[in-house]
């Protein structure tokens, strides 16, 4: 899969993608439609009649493991632990991107008056929303001006303009820091957002990997290829030449406008008013003949930014805990009903006393737990982080909340409906120790089946008449 094209063409042909051909309007129907899809666990949602558009829509894109696994390339089917233990043994090793002298997204190119975000069939989502959000299946492309490190993200977009999109890099966000960088030097920072390349490239921007990093040499390991990338029309930045739309502008450090509000992917607002923001003033697009314009409903779970979340940021914190070199870490998860980012569980082979307080501190040290990761929650090795009626039994029978590490401070997002939404710098964390003492020398006795006699029965079972 080099595409988002290959991606329609093998979902349809898996038959996890259904065209829709009658006409759906872009203010909220089209956001309804495919909210209600996605609640019903149903397919990737192609709208090719967009009330007022000729272009198509894109919905649905990551609402199912089994598109994950599409777009990684793993077979139907594949668990959502699976697929974070294949990115993390895959990207052991990176590859570079390749540059190329002409690319698919250079079929169009639009400067000066013909610049207009709503040339594509941007929606307005949610009715409290403060407009059209180009930006929610995105990723924004930066460069740090001093080490030339670039770095893809993914933030809200608002239309503020024809040329003008409301941006949200939230504090501390690689694009956040970059951003600083220039206004130290009095400088306007170059930016791209790209709508509609290769799906992995759109994991890589939401994806949690620490600075310095590059989402182009971990995507190009987990595809086994190359990406291939080619230079902007007015930028210096790296563009995914498979991208459907290209964005290209600067940000003014110093130059703010009202953005806002925008239903988030909480369930909730993270303020209703609007609030001055950065945003990016547009000098060029590219776009691919009749593209598809990708967007995700956010909104309350489960969406395209759930399911992406607990994969990359999931796939992340194994990475960072494996970087630490702690041993006997079995599987991690973070649910996606949490957005992949305030709660994880982690199965660890303890080898020495105080192993799984290591575990638990270690999580929320790494890039991704660092950010707003509230709860860990550390498991024996013989509960998969992901079973959720044995993680409850380990609770209630293994865990002594005596053996609970309360940590009062911690970084914490702006989205987090927790806490008040004039006071979202700092969250507490709590580290839930619910094994059984490596250094305990009576460990409670488990009750166990007799094997001989388990497959004795089993070989009876359709005799019992149990099949």
């Amino acid at each position: 899969m080099k595409d988002m094209r290959d991606f329609i063409a093998e979902a349809e042909a898996v038959g996890e993608l259904k065209r829709i051909k009658a006409e759906v309007d872009w203010d909220l129907e089209l956001s309804h439609i495919a909210k209600l899809n996605e609640e019903q666990s149903g397919p990737a949602l192609l709208f090719e009649n967009v009330k007022g558009y000729t272009s198509p829509v894109i919905s649905s894109v990551c609402t199912t493991t089994n598109r994950l696994a599409l777009i990684m390339g793993m077979p139907k089917n594949t668990s959502l632990v699976e697929l974070m233990r294949e990115w993390v043994k895959r990207t052991a090793k990176q590859m570079p991107p390749q540059w190329v002298d002409t690319a698919p997204c250079k079929e169009n190119i639009l400067h000066g008056d013909d610049v207009d975000l709503l040339k594509f069939p941007v929606p307005k989502f949610f009715p409290k929303d403060g407009g059209r959000f180009f930006g929610t299946a995105v990723f924004v492309i930066t460069k740090d001006p001093d080490t030339g490190w670039v770095n893809l993200g993914t933030y809200r977009l608002q239309v503020l303009g024809k040329n003008l999109l409301g941006t949200q890099f939230i504090k501390g966000k690689h694009a956040d820091i970059m951003l600083k960088a220039y206004a130290a030097r009095k400088e306007k920072m170059p930016v791209v957002a790209v709508v509609g390349a290769d799906p992995l490239m759109f994991l890589m921007g939401a994806a949690r990997l620490p600075a310095f990093e590059s989402e182009y040499e971990f995507a190009g390991a987990i595809r086994g290829f190359p990406i291939e990338i080619v230079k902007g029309e007015t930028v210096d930045l790296p563009i995914p030449a498979s991208a459907e739309i290209v964005v290209e502008g600067e940000v003014d450090p110093e130059a703010t406008l009202p953005e806002g509000p925008f239903g988030e992917y909480t369930g909730y607002y993270s303020g209703i008013g609007t609030t001055p923001r950065n945003f990016i003033k547009v000098n060029c697009i590219t776009h691919r003949t009749n593209p598809v314009f990708w967007i995700s409903t956010v909104g309350r779970a489960t969406t395209d930014t759930h399911m992406t979340m607990a994969l990359t940021y999931g796939a992340t914190l194994w990475q960072g805990l494996e970087a630490m070199r702690i041993p006997g870490i079995k599987s991690v998860y973070c649910p996606p009903e949490g957005a992949g980012r305030f709660l994880a569980v982690i199965s660890v082979k303890q080898m020495y006393p105080g192993h799984a307080a290591q575990v638990g501190t270690a999580a929320i040290s790494t890039e991704m737990g660092a950010y707003g990761l509230k709860t860990v929650i550390v498991v024996d090795e013989d509960i998969d982080a992901w079973d959720w009626p044995r993680v409850l039994w380990a609770l209630s029978f293994r865990f002594n909340p005596s053996r609970a590490e309360f940590i009062k401070r911690g970084r914490s997002t702006p989205l987090d409906p927790s806490l008040p939404i004039e006071s979202r710098d700092i969250t507490s964390r709590l580290i839930i120790d619910a094994t059984i003492p490596y250094e305990w020398k009576e460990k409670p006795v488990p009750i166990e089946l007799d094997k001989a006699i388990v497959k004795q029965v089993q070989s009876r079972w359709q005799e019992l008449g149990l099949e």
